[in-house]
């Protein structure tokens, strides 16, 4: 699944259009390395994202294309 839509399937990121806005930014990293929003996300891949002074890292546990508003948590854990 590309990074821009794991972002916003988990709901780390309200919409695609921001997720694509901040990799493009390159506020974006996976396992260290800036990433693009066509980034391939696999399972076990740490995600940074940097919000203005914020930094949220999160660890990828599962990956789905669809997901419920209360079993997108389970998609990822906070670092």
């Amino acid at each position: 699944m590309r990074l821009d839509k794991f972002l916003k399937v988990s709901r780390l990121v309200k919409r695609r259009t921001v997720a694509n806005e901040l990799c493009d930014a390159k506020h974006v990293e996976v396992n260290g390395k800036t990433a693009r929003a066509s980034y391939e996300v696999k399972v076990g891949d740490v995600i940074a994202i940097q919000m203005g002074a914020n930094l949220m890292k999160a660890q990828v546990l599962d990956i789905r294309e669809h997901t419920t508003k209360e079993a997108a948590s389970s998609m990822y854990k906070l670092i």
